[in-house]
């Protein structure tokens, strides 16, 4: 939503001046994003929420005090009453700050379960009462939580665990970009490779070429989109969230990578 409204044609004739604070949640925010916002609609108290529907549905925020850095960087601190920590995906072992395992919560906040699914609600919440998010980050000694991607959007690509959210708002700097996802999608030599699916700014044309240089000139080689496609827009459920699954669906089909999607894995 916040990405439209920058987009928006009448955005320049608008006066922001009366603005001064909201709350930026419901998917990852590109760091720039937060930036605009926060410079060119006024929003100086801006806050970001993180949390899900199981969660009631936040779990961190910032505080409209905070330095741009955390606000831009981070999710905040764990909201009065909610427990928040790290844990290792395969373990549930507790993780030191600075360390990126998944996000877990517990608290008043937390549902009591999927209705009428008692396996699926098992599978979400531990005997211990902790909602397991499946959310990646990491906690900064200042205690402010940083989401850095979600372990089923882990990109595996020759044994390389590569993170979409990272490579995502990098793109997202570009400034022919208006938006951008990135997926796995299957490989007969890596296992997966990686798709950058993007959306341009209106009036705008780039290459593939273009967008794969603009990443092989900032990260490392492994992080360059195999494949990009650009995009008016993203599968979405009806509650606005994107649906990368279709994605991948759809990038088996156009990509011809049926054969590699079927080759069965341990």
């Amino acid at each position: 939503m916040f990405i439209a409204m920058l987009e928006h044609p009448d955005f320049e004739k608008t006066d922001f001046s009366h603005m001064r604070t909201g709350i930026m949640a419901g998917s990852p925010c590109p760091v720039k994003v937060m930036e605009d916002v926060l410079n060119q609609m006024n929003m100086k108290e801006i806050t970001i929420v993180f949390g899900q529907t199981e969660s009631s549905p936040g779990c961190t925020m910032s505080n409209s005090d905070d330095a741009v850095e955390v606000k831009v960087n981070t999710v905040g601190k764990p909201l009065p009453g909610i427990e928040c920590k790290i844990v290792d995906p395969d373990t549930g072992a507790d993780l030191p700050d600075d360390t990126d395992g998944e996000f877990v919560a517990r608290g008043y906040n937390i549902m009591k379960g999927y209705y009428k699914m008692p396996a699926a609600t098992a599978n979400a919440i531990d005997e211990h009462g902790w909602l397991h998010t499946g959310d990646l980050a990491r906690r900064r000694p200042d205690g402010n939580f940083k989401i850095t991607g979600r372990i089923k959007d882990m990109i595996i690509r020759g044994g390389e665990n590569i993170y979409p959210k990272e490579i995502e708002d990098f793109i997202y700097t570009y400034d022919k970009v208006k938006d951008v996802q990135v997926v796995g999608v299957p490989d007969k030599q890596y296992g997966e490779e990686i798709l950058a699916c993007v959306v341009l700014k209106e009036g705008i044309s780039a290459t593939e070429e273009e967008i794969k240089e603009f990443v092989r000139a900032h990260m490392a080689k492994q992080k360059v989109p195999r494949y990009v496609k650009f995009v008016d827009g993203f599968p979405m459920n009806a509650a606005g969230k994107i649906l990368k699954y279709k994605m991948v669906e759809d990038a088996v089909e156009y990509l011809g990578l049926k054969d590699a999607s079927e080759i069965e894995t341990a």
